[in-house]
């Protein structure tokens, strides 16, 4: 279990410092003994094993505490972004059904406009008197519950964007990210005293290898906070903190380039450099490896469906041609990926089909919904492979190394981020005075790395405008899911068939359209 990996960790290293944040730090002996409590605590308000507690908190000490004691408890947790609109929480509030909500005084307000069935406490009241001080509770208090938790139990739910406007919850069990850290941390050669950044947000699965791979090994997970946004202060925070290895979304090491942030020699403590989510483009790579020559350089790919990443490709040397994507690479250890074409069937090397992964990292599927989970994870004729259909294209080289070559639907990745233009356009569609509306998106020079633009047409006597939408559409959806570029037209351009002509779109949004 994830959590008897962390406990092991606090055995072994209990005066090594496991959590850092700003001032804040938390040694191995008082996250457990603090986790240990709070298990308790929601023992007694009545989470038993499989109950869901949502996270209404902010990345923190507190909040990584939360993730363990649930897990101590024998819950699930399920991490909420709280700068999301309260429409959006409350879908997910409803979707989980959680036991408890733990939140913090700055949820407050988002918490206030909730409707929440189960039992509402105060993260920092919780851990109060255990907050990160002298541990003076009693030695008995600070063990914790017995648990009859096992590998293919749920450990979180993580909710992504769904397109029916309303969001998936991806079941990750405690197997599925075991998996995945007996093969990474040998090979990324995690040990005591590192220093690892905790750059994603709670709610995105990338976290997820920052806080087990990091709190499993003894190392230190350093979380990186609201206060360091600008690329000279996160520079100055990998410096200032010796990070011994870096992992987040390529758009961050993107805007560290565009910000010039990284100086010649820079970051001489780094070991690792790791990047997933979304592609990196070759020259912000370069940029990279020019001044920061040290560390290790690796692409993962994989989506949350299959726990963290399902292949990796190290780059041995810097990129001579910057046209060139960097591949994907192989699969991780113990998972598989397949280039299948519609039926299924394997595909020749070279040839582009769309990329399928099985193997143990594979989610049991989406959370109460049956219909979702059986369009997304099939069995493989032939086979009986049960195969996860990401809705990425690829292909292999002769070599049998992976290649990355887009998207067969309208999900795209920007900043990171999972989006389905679906979802935006259903809270589009939900808008009064909006008339018709298309979402598509485009690749952008920005650190997004793609960006969302939104035509639309108004109702008759209509005053809306793009300023008016955009802000309407702020209380539907997070700010990463707002589109960058607005085209207001009397009608939406139609292709032959009669359907909406999006491709159209795309290439004027590329070339003519601005943003608000």
């Amino acid at each position: 279990m994830l959590h008897e990996r962390v406990s092991l960790a606090s055995e072994r290293w209990p005066a090594q410092t496991a959590v850092v944040m700003d001032e804040e730090r938390l040694s191995y002996a008082e996250l457990e003994a603090a986790s240990n409590r709070l298990a308790r605590l929601l023992r007694q308000r009545g989470v038993q094993s499989g109950e869901r507690v949502c996270l209404l908190q902010p990345k923190s000490p507190a909040a990584i505490v939360s993730m363990l004691a649930t897990l101590k408890a024998g819950g699930v947790y399920v991490p909420v972004d709280i700068a999301s609109p309260a429409v959006r929480v409350q879908r997910i509030l409803d979707v989980a059904e959680p036991r408890v909500v733990l939140a913090t005084q700055t949820a407050g307000k988002l918490s206030g406009e909730l409707k929440i069935k189960g039992e509402l406490g105060c993260a920092e009241g919780e851990l109060e008197g255990a907050k990160f001080g002298p541990l003076e509770v009693a030695q008995q208090d600070n063990e914790a519950p017995p648990s009859e938790t096992s590998p293919a139990d749920a450990a979180h739910i993580l909710f992504t964007s769904g397109s029916t406007g309303v969001p998936k919850g991806v079941v990750i069990t405690h197997a599925m990210v075991a998996a995945f850290l007996d093969w990474a941390l040998p090979y990324f050669g995690h040990k005591p005293g590192d220093r690892i950044s905790g750059h994603p947000p709670l709610h995105f699965d990338l976290s997820t290898f920052d806080i087990y791979g990091t709190l499993s090994s003894g190392g230190e997970l350093h979380l990186v906070g609201p206060k360091v946004l600008l690329p000279a202060h996160l520079a100055k925070f990998i410096r200032e903190s010796e990070l011994t290895q870096w992992f987040s979304v390529p758009s961050t090491f993107a805007y560290m380039v565009k910000g010039n942030a990284i100086e010649e020699g820079d970051f001489p403590s780094l070991e690792r450099v790791v990047w997933c989510g979304e592609v990196l483009a070759p020259a912000v790579l370069v940029h990279w490896m020019q001044r920061v020559r040290k560390p290790s350089y690796t692409n993962l790919y994989g989506p949350t469906e299959a726990t963290i990443a399902s292949s990796y490709y190290t780059v041995k040397e810097t990129p001579k041609d910057t046209s060139v994507p960097i591949p994907i690479g192989e699969p991780c250890g113990g998972e598989d990926i397949l280039v299948l074409d519609e039926h299924l069937k394997g595909v020749p090397p070279k040839e582009t089909g769309e990329l399928c992964i099985a193997g143990a990292g594979l989610s049991p599927g989406y959370w109460r919904d049956e219909e979702k989970t059986a369009e997304a994870f099939l069995t493989q004729p032939g086979s009986g492979l049960r195969v996860y259909r990401t809705g990425d294209l690829g292909r292999k080289d002769e070599q049998g190394i992976l290649h990355y070559a887009g998207r067969v639907d309208s999900q795209i990745k920007s900043r990171g981020y999972r989006i389905e233009l679906g979802e935006i356009e259903t809270a589009l569609s939900a808008i009064a005075d909006v008339g018709e509306c298309a979402v598509v998106a485009v690749p952008s020079e920005g650190f997004e790395g793609t960006a969302i633009c939104c035509a639309w047409s108004s109702k008759p006597d209509s005053e809306l405008d793009a300023p008016k939408l955009r802000k309407a559409l702020s209380e539907a959806l997070p700010s990463y899911m707002l589109p960058a570029k607005w085209l207001h037209l009397p009608e939406l351009p139609r292709n032959v068939s009669g359907k909406i002509d999006r491709r159209g779109l795309k290439e004027r949004f590329a070339t003519e359209v601005s943003g608000v």
